[in-house]
């Protein structure tokens, strides 16, 4: 099932939450809306659920204008942040739920009923628990518990809002890794909102930054993450350093330093160079060449795998970040006030609006 938006827009008094969006989501994908807070992702996976109207635009599932109808005959499962689940009900009855408060005509024999919600809770792996109750169960289960309810009413799309936002970080990860095998099981088109980075890039198909109610990019986690197409994607997809110095003549000028950009930009005059912080190199012999910095160690933080250090440039400037691998860093034998030569490994310009 294809989701198409048409520039839809939506404004809470003077707040506007989505400006002007268009979006294609293709048939069975797992696509992310992915920004920061107020950046309008909930507001518009809400619009595709029918829970809100849009002031302007259309939509359609797969060729159909769906944009007047009602949210019970789009077709949608949606699960929230909060489980919502009922409390007083079994695991088995909260699955069971949407199809019984179904109308007489359109609701499955009892026997349909239990043998499609046990197949559910099984495909979940709670099968075992189907007549615990809430409050008996981990985050982790009754978001799973959520979902099923979500399936078992056969939805055309299914609309995640920030799945995962209520568990710890260690639960988090194992049930958005369980959420990428179940989507490849079922291949029901879904689309779910996260201000996660990491989250986003590692389960979807297609991510969908946004901003200030607008879309910044849309592509593949590679595409976003190594080729971001504003300042904004850039900053937000990893921890990153700025270098502001003047673009001319396809290299950026930084301080008394000239360094070439790995993608060609276009245009001359004030600009910003991005650099990720596990993309500097640090040396400790005296080098020489195009883009390399002198800095002394300014601070050391070691956690698990990586070390970061934070440097401060000779000749001055804002303090840069690198990111090294513990055997690198040992192998370095860097101490706090140590001089060391900073070399940025891939560099992206953006001019200065």
């Amino acid at each position: 099932m294809s989701i198409s938006l048409n520039k839809i827009s939506k404004s809470f008094g003077d707040f506007v939450a989505v400006r002007d969006v268009s979006l294609e989501i293709p048939s069975g994908e797992l696509v992310a809306l992915l920004g920061p807070s107020g950046s309008g992702k909930t507001t518009l996976l809400r619009i595709i659920a029918g829970l809100e109207a849009p002031d302007a635009g259309t939509i359609s599932f797969h060729g159909e204008d769906t944009t007047n109808q009602h949210v019970r005959e789009r077709r949608v499962g949606f699960v929230f942040q909060h489980y919502a689940l009922f409390r007083h009900m079994s695991v088995f009855e909260n699955v069971a739920f949407g199809l019984r408060v179904r109308p007489k005509a359109a609701r499955p024999p009892e026997k349909e009923i239990r043998e499609r919600c046990m197949a559910l809770l099984k495909l979940v792996q709670l099968d075992w628990l189907a007549q615990s109750y809430p409050n008996q169960l981990s985050g982790g289960q009754r978001q799973r518990v959520a979902l099923a309810r979500a399936l078992a009413v056969e939805p055309k799309v299914l609309l995640l809002d920030e799945p995962f936002g209520a568990l710890d970080a260690k639960v988090r990860k194992e049930l958005r890794r369980w959420l990428r095998r179940l989507h490849d099981e079922i291949h029901v088109t879904s689309v779910f909102v996260t201000h996660d980075q990491e989250e986003a890039l590692e389960v979807s198909d297609q991510v969908v930054v946004m901003n200030e109610g607008r879309v910044e990019q849309v592509g593949t986690p590679t595409d976003v993450y190594d080729h971001p197409a504003t300042p904004f994607v850039y900053s937000f997809l990893g921890n990153v350093n700025l270098f502001k110095g003047r673009l001319q003549a396809g290299g950026i000028h930084i301080g008394g330093q000239l360094m070439s950009p790995t993608e060609a930009t276009e245009g001359e005059g004030s600009a910003v160079a991005y650099v990720r912080t596990h993309e500097i190199q640090l040396d400790t012999d005296s080098a020489t060449g195009e883009g390399v910095i002198q800095a002394t160690v300014r601070h050391i933080r070691a956690f698990g795998s990586l070390v970061r250090v934070d440097l401060d440039p000779v000749d001055g400037g804002e303090m840069i970040e690198a990111e090294v691998p513990r055997e690198q860093f040992d192998a370095l034998g860097l101490t706090k006030g140590a001089v060391v030569y900073v070399k940025p490994k891939k560099i992206k310009v953006f001019l200065e609006r």
